[in-house]
């Protein structure tokens, strides 16, 4: 027979308790008033779809900035060009 734990802690029980599947985690009282963190605004896709506010417009502003500057804007200046000619 095992020695007596003199805390009176049965690890055996705890665990029992512990599982999702357990008669206690079924009739727990708490389970209705958590279940509100993961649902609907405070569901994990909401919490971080806010992470960087203006990112995606921000994006599409720099994209078509990007794209504007290719395609209409031109450097007249031609740095690099003759150089070699009339410089010693």
């Amino acid at each position: 027979m095992p020695a007596r734990n003199p805390t009176g802690f049965d690890m055996a029980q705890f665990k029992a308790a512990a599982s999702p599947s357990s008669a206690f985690a079924k009739r727990d009282p708490w389970v209705r008033n958590e279940a509100w963190r993961y649902y609907g605004p405070f569901s994990r896709f909401n919490r971080f779809k806010g992470l960087f506010p203006g990112f995606g417009i921000a994006t599409v502003a720099f994209a078509a900035y990007c794209t504007y500057e290719h395609f209409f804007l031109t450097d007249d200046h031609h740095h690099g060009d003759n150089h070699g000619e009339g410089h010693h």
